[in-house]
């Protein structure tokens, strides 16, 4: 691990002006919003509700140092996480429906939204991590203009489901360091069936390899924290519905071997796969070695691999 010692990509676009011509951008398509992949044309500026039943104003649950993430994110100071409500996906097995579903939490303005921010680093944050940020990217904007013109930096860490659009990431290019998608689902019929959108395989490969062009594989610091890169979650799933061998063949030969995967165990039913016939009962230790198998096999390099409980 080389030292790694150098300011969040953000401060450069705020000082040259071009992050204030991305926010502004961002704000426009919010008009009639296709920040994310459902392209619902929802008028979110005049308080119209998307797909995501987000609106004009992010909805924010909690915000707080968090360290059960992974490690390279946690260091000794935590990571700064910041809990958006509402998503843009609708899986049955949400461990956090209350919040994606229900949209429990309160509305901020992008003044609140930095304060958040800025506390977060204020605690000794390593980062601020962006947690289901694909339907409020227009917000998160303007509440990063706001804090880096008032001593945010730290790096951002987006932190989403996978489901995420080329536009939308493309005005992030230069402002996220640090890129968490998931890779749920290697199969449309099953992202369907379990999520609501049968194009989340193409959509969510597209969007790594954007998210892999702008930020590269992860790299740490001499203390072993993340400052930027790419890190991927994958939630292995009852019956081998993620399609895990799929996914870490895709990882391995078109993306990169040296990515950073988390191939998680913990998948328990929750909400809505409570009594499901596929989904109604936790992984088994058989499954998850399966899944670990595939992994080897492609030859992916840099694995954190938690105890099936």
């Amino acid at each position: 691990m080389a030292p790694q010692q150098r300011e969040p990509s953000y401060l450069a676009l705020y000082r040259s002006g071009e992050l204030a011509r991305r926010t502004a951008k961002a704000v426009q398509l919010l008009g009639r919003c296709h920040l994310c992949p459902r392209v619902c044309r929802a008028d979110r500026l005049r308080g119209e509700r998307g797909d995501c039943r987000a609106g004009r104003r992010a909805t924010v649950y909690s915000f707080h140092p968090h360290f059960g993430e992974e490690a390279p994110l946690v260091g000794r100071g935590g990571s700064g996480t910041i809990f958006f409500s509402h998503c843009n996906l609708e899986c049955l097995f949400c461990q956090n429906w209350e919040i994606s579903h229900l949209g429990q939490g309160e509305e901020v303005a992008a003044e609140a939204l930095a304060d958040m921010m800025l506390h977060l680093q204020a605690s000794g944050c390593h980062n601020v991590n962006l947690v289901s940020p694909s339907h409020v990217v227009a917000q998160i904007l303007e509440a990063l203009f706001v804090a880096a013109g008032r001593g945010l930096r730290l790096p951002l860490v987006y932190n989403s489901g996978g489901y995420d659009a080329l536009p939308a990431l493309r005005l992030l290019d230069g402002v996220v360091d640090i890129y968490m998608p998931d890779m749920k689902y290697a199969d449309a019929a099953v992202a369907q069936e379990f999520s609501g959108v049968r194009s989340y395989p193409p959509v969510n490969r597209a969007a790594l390899k954007e998210m892999h062009r702008q930020v590269g594989d992860l790299v740490l610091d001499d203390r072993g924290v993340a400052v930027r890169g790419l890190l991927v979650r994958h939630l292995v799933l009852p019956h081998g519905l993620a399609g895990t061998a799929e996914v870490v063949r895709f990882l391995a030969e078109q993306i990169s071997p040296r990515t950073y995967l988390n191939v998680m165990a913990q998948y328990h039913p929750c909400y809505r796969a409570v009594g499901h016939p596929l989904l109604g009962r936790r992984l088994t230790a058989a499954e998850y070695e399966a899944a670990l198998a595939a992994t080897m096999i492609c030859g992916m390099q840099r694995l954190d691999r938690p105890f099936l409980r």
